[in-house]
C-alpha cells in the first residue's frame, strides 16, 4: 500500500502596521504529519460526501465505459516494457492515417503514468495512462539523426519503441540499432510516429528537433489508445503486448 505523506503547516503571524504598509512577519511554525491511507475510508466525513456526490456521479458517468479488455496487465519500464511496446505499436499503427505506416513507433516512458490493467480495459484508465494533451505527429529524420535519437535513448536505459531493435550497454552507450531488421543507413529517410511534445526535443530527444519534415496531427494520443481497443474488442480480441528484445542490455 502507497502511503502519500503531507506536511501541514500551520502559521501564526505576527502583524504590525506602519503608516507606510502593512508587514507581515511569521510569529510561529508548527509543522505536522498527516498520513493519507484507507483507513480513512472507514470513516468518510458525511458532509463532505454530500459535497462530491453530484461531482462523482458525473465523472463516474464518463470514466467508467468499458472500451475492451486486456489480456494482461501492462506498465511502463525500461528498457522495454509491455505498456511502452504496445502504446508505440498504436502509435506506429495510427501513422497510417495520415500517409502509410512510419518506420518506427516512438513514446517516453515518462509519458506512460499508470499501469493498464488486466481484463476490463475503461476510459478512465487510458485517461490515467496518458493524461497529457499530447498529439499523433508524424516526422521523418535522415539515418544519421536517427542515429543520434538511438544513443539518446540508449543514454537513459530506454524508451518505448517500435519496428526498431537496440542493443545498449548499463552506463547508456549504444552498440548497435537496426530498423526493420537492418543497420541505420546514414543517407536514408526514416518516419516516426510519436508525440508532438518529444517531436519539440523534449525528454533528452533532442535529435527529434532536426526533423527533416513533421506533420502535427490534431488526433489526441488518448484517443489513438481507446480507438485501438475498441477496435479489437469489436473483433472480438483483446489487446496485448509481448517482450520482445526490442532494446537489449549487455
Amino acid at each position: 500500500m502507497k502511503v502519500v505523506r503531507l506536511l501541514f503547516f500551520s502559521t501564526c503571524l505576527g502583524l504590525s502596521l506602519t503608516a507606510e504598509a502593512q508587514r507581515f512577519e511569521p510569529g510561529r511554525v508548527k509543522a505536522m504529519r498527516y498520513e493519507v491511507t484507507r483507513q480513512l475510508d472507514a470513516r468518510p466525513d458525511s458532509a463532505a460526501l454530500r459535497v462530491v456526490a453530484p461531482y462523482r456521479r458525473a465523472v463516474d458517468s464518463i470514466m467508467s465505459p468499458v472500451l475492451g479488455e486486456s489480456e494482461v496487465a501492462m506498465r511502463a519500464d525500461r528498457p522495454e516494457s509491455l505498456l511502452s511496446n504496445f502504446v508505440s505499436d498504436v502509435l506506429r499503427a495510427a501513422s497510417v492515417r495520415i500517409g502509410k505506416v512510419a518506420d518506427i513507433g516512438l513514446c517516453n516512458i515518462g509519458g506512460l503514468r499508470s499501469t493498464m490493467p488486466q481484463g476490463r480495459v475503461t476510459y478512465g484508465d487510458v485517461l490515467e495512462i496518458a493524461p497529457f494533451e499530447n498529439h499523433l505527429c508524424v516526422l521523418s529524420l535522415d539515418g544519421r539523426k536517427l542515429t543520434e535519437l538511438m544513443e539518446q535513448i540508449a543514454a537513459v536505459g530506454g524508451e518505448g519503441i517500435s519496428g526498431a531493435q537496440l542493443v545498449i550497454t548499463r552506463d547508456g552507450r549504444l552498440l548497435s540499432a537496426q530498423v526493420g531488421g537492418r543497420p541505420i543507413a546514414p543517407d536514408s529517410i526514416y518516419t516516426i510516429a510519436t508525440l508532438d511534445y518529444l517531436a519539440e526535443g523534449n525528454d533528452r530527444m533532442y535529435a527529434l528537433k532536426d526533423h527533416l519534415s513533421c506533420n502535427r496531427t490534431n488526433i489526441a494520443v488518448r484517443d489513438v489508445l481507446m480507438e485501438s481497443i475498441r477496435d479489437a474488442q469489436a473483433k472480438g480480441r483483446k489487446i496485448t503486448a509481448a517482450i520482445e528484445g526490442r532494446i537489449v542490455v549487455q
